[in-house]
């Protein structure tokens, strides 16, 4: 019988680490499996999600796409550790999730980030995608900025307000209603 398979903690992709006064943007472990799968399991966490809780299997697969992002495109997702906690605390970053969504953000730099219900109110959000911009839109300055946010997710429109991105449109995305955002270069 073979011994079971053991799994580093440092992925073989490079990602850039950010740091933020209060944050640690690095990129996903192993170890962060455990935290990941309990916030996918929380109801507060996961109410503008999909608003279902995932598996461990489902948050398994969200990390290695994360991972995959960098090295198919060369950015990604960040993991984001709370420096005064050491605990992973949710994630941001870009994608280019091939959406079956009309109008279409295929070949965009989608935006996206969730935090610990835990830490909201404490600017992290804001801390996390202030940093992420500064670091894509130098390497990819003609690109698309845009994002997707649950309608009666206010706390994060007003955080995407913040920050310049605008809706553009209204559409269905999984059954539910979503707002389509952009940020103007």
């Amino acid at each position: 019988m073979m011994p079971p398979l053991t799994l580093l903690d440092t992925p073989a992709v490079k990602v850039p680490e950010l740091e933020t006064p209060d944050l640690l943007l690095r990129g996903p472990r192993v170890s962060d499996l455990p935290e990941f799968t309990a916030l996918a399991n929380d109801p507060a966490f996961y109410r503008f999600l999909g608003n279902k809780p995932q598996s461990e299997e489902d948050v398994w697969r969200r990390m290695l796409g994360q991972l995959g992002h960098w090295a198919l495109l060369g950015y990604g997702a960040w993991a984001i550790e709370e420096k005064a906690s050491g605990r992973y605390c949710g994630s941001v970053g870009f994608f280019d999730n091939q959406r079956d969504l009309t109008p279409s953000l295929k070949g965009t730099l989608e935006a996206g980030w969730t935090i610990a219900p835990r830490l909201h109110g404490r600017g992290y959000a804001s801390q996390a995608i202030q940093a992420a911009l500064a670091w894509i839109e130098p390497r990819f300055p003609q690109a698309r900025l845009t994002c997707i946010i649950d309608p009666d997710n206010v706390a994060s429109l007003n955080v995407a307000r913040k920050f310049g991105f605008h809706e553009f449109a209204r559409a269905t995305y999984h059954n539910e209603p979503i707002v389509l955002l952009e940020r103007p270069r």
